[in-house]
């Protein structure tokens, strides 16, 4: 029976990590975990907050999703969107989905992520 989802990965061009940790940590406030010595040397990196944890794996190849994406609930999301404009990250809100506030970013590899409450 299904509890939780552990993770989501999502892809990412080979030598992107540098900009994938720019992103994750220093605008989403996300921390970095490290991956097990034998994933690692596949590249990539790994981000958690809270129970939240996103694995970016490297693809060979890569081309971002246009419709994929993990949806993030978050807290105050005016907040959260305003941090991440500061920030220079895309904030595109969306009303599409009644009886919720939520908004799409994309990170520098073209991932697209849903914040919403």
């Amino acid at each position: 029976m299904l509890v939780a989802v552990d993770h989501v990965q999502l892809a990412a061009p080979p030598g992107s990590e540098d900009l994938l940790r720019s992103y994750y940590v220093d605008v989403l406030g996300m921390t970095e975990i490290p991956k097990p010595p034998v994933l690692a040397a596949r590249g990539g990196c790994w981000f958690r907050a809270g129970a939240v944890e996103l694995h970016l794996g490297i693809e060979t190849g890569f081309r971002p999703s246009r419709k994929a994406h993990p949806g993030l609930r978050v807290t105050d999301i005016s907040a959260y969107a305003d941090r991440l404009a500061a920030l220079g990250a895309t904030v595109r809100w969306d009303t599409g989905l009644p009886g919720r506030r939520r908004f799409y970013s994309y990170d520098p590899v073209g991932n697209r992520l849903e914040f919403l409450v």
